[in-house]
């Protein structure tokens, strides 16, 4: 079978010496990336202070919109920060403390990333708001029926992963979002695990935020998550996680607050110029192939791994049905951490999570080959118990 996307196969050295398959955590580092971090060397080296007058002061908006075209959004409506709890933090803090008291509830689902749970259970202790984090069946899957049961008149917030980090799970973020928007509740769409390899628009989805990062399918590194605010809502909200990047006259250096009238009100201090220089060659490569060519080899080699999985034996924890499941197999066995410890040791990258199993993740640069050697691999390791019978930790 020919496969047109492995010509950007050679952008990213990392694939010369290993079986890569961990785009779920940390894409692939394009060459290009190099060329861009000198740039940024070399303009803070000549140009000084003089660089943030040439560029670097608008990057968090020019980045932005680079962004904005992977995940379906108008320019002018997403802006760069340092991570998604920072994100999620500062669209809080336009929001709180809510103006109907009635509306004390924020719904997200169990299986939501974490570090977004510590964000949203810190300001809900803090304004007397509840959390109902909606129940998992199986540990893997959300019910759609029990999202949208919890989200009711109470509701003010929604913050929902758009695929389960642990799994790989879709969620339907449109059918949730009606319901919360049917109810006058909030959505927060975390689209970290989707974005770069599942199409969608945040136009078309009509949800009021959208965050996520840039450090793995979009192939940008750590430092760079983004921000989306729809539309219309942009000049109604003032957040209070701010700075002068916020204000519409920054180097006027008021003392009072004046929140610029558009999205750089979504702004705080100095931005992480570094990290921006670092993010674009990715955002670049996605943007010229397209995601729905990249969703295009996913699925297929997505099926290509479940199936060489359970004819080796293992047991898929990932959603057998493509169209709710994003571009990560996760596949178990009762040594599956040591099995990934191993694996990473002979250069197979990939990752585990606890009730989950081994994360493997193809991406637009993998070859066929390379889904045979990794199950190969670790058939070999389980069969032959080549591993330490040790406790062994999480990938990051």
């Amino acid at each position: 079978m020919t496969d047109d996307l492995l010509k950007y196969r050679s952008e990213f050295p990392i694939l010369d010496k290993t079986v890569y398959l961990i785009s779920h955590s940390l894409g692939a580092m394009p060459r290009a990336t190099y060329e861009r971090l000198h740039d940024y060397a070399e303009k803070w080296a000549t140009r000084g202070v003089r660089a943030w007058a040439e560029g670097w002061w608008d990057m968090p908006v020019t980045v932005g919109n680079e962004v904005a075209r992977i995940i379906g959004a108008d320019p002018n409506t997403v802006v760069m920060h340092q991570n998604v709890s920072i994100c999620q933090s500062l669209i809080l803090s336009a929001l709180l403390p809510a103006k109907d008291p009635k509306r004390n509830k924020i719904v997200f689902e169990e299986l939501n990333f974490p570090s977004v749970m510590y964000v949203y259970e810190a300001h809900a202790k803090a304004h007397g708001l509840r959390i109902e984090a909606v129940k998992s069946g199986d540990g893997i899957t959300m019910s759609l029926e029990r999202m949208l049961a919890a989200i009711d008149e109470e509701t003010l917030l929604v913050p929902i992963s758009h695929v389960l980090f642990k799994s790989g799970f879709l969620q339907n973020a449109k059918a949730i979002t009606e319901r919360a928007h049917e109810v006058g509740a909030t959505v927060v769409l975390d689209t970290y695990q989707s974005a770069g390899t599942v199409p969608f628009s945040v136009k078309e989805l009509n949800v009021d935020f959208a965050t996520g990062g840039s450090v793995k399918w979009l192939c940008g590194g750590p430092g760079a998550g983004y921000l989306y605010v729809r539309p219309d809502l942009i000049n109604k909200l003032e957040p209070k996680t701010t700075g002068w990047m916020a204000h519409e006259h920054p180097f006027a250096f008021e003392t009072e607050m004046q929140y610029a009238p558009n999205i750089t009100r979504f702004l705080h201090g100095s931005p992480a110029i570094p990290a921006l220089y670092a993010a674009q060659s990715g955002y670049r490569i996605i943007n010229e192939i397209g995601v729905e060519a990249i969703r295009k080899k996913s699925m297929r080699q997505t099926q290509q791994l479940i199936a060489l999985a359970e004819d080796a034996g293992f047991r898929v924890t990932s959603p057998q049905d493509p169209s709710v499941r994003g571009g990560t197999i996760t596949v178990w066995d009762d040594n599956a951490a040591e099995i990934t410890k191993e694996l990473v040791r002979r250069e197979f990258i990939v990752d585990y999570r606890p009730g989950a199993g081994v994360r493997i993740s193809p991406h637009f640069y993998t070859k066929d080959e390379e889904l045979e050697l990794v199950i190969a691999e670790m058939k070999k390791i389980r069969d032959g118990r080549e591993f330490k019978a040790e406790k062994a930790g999480a990938a990051f």
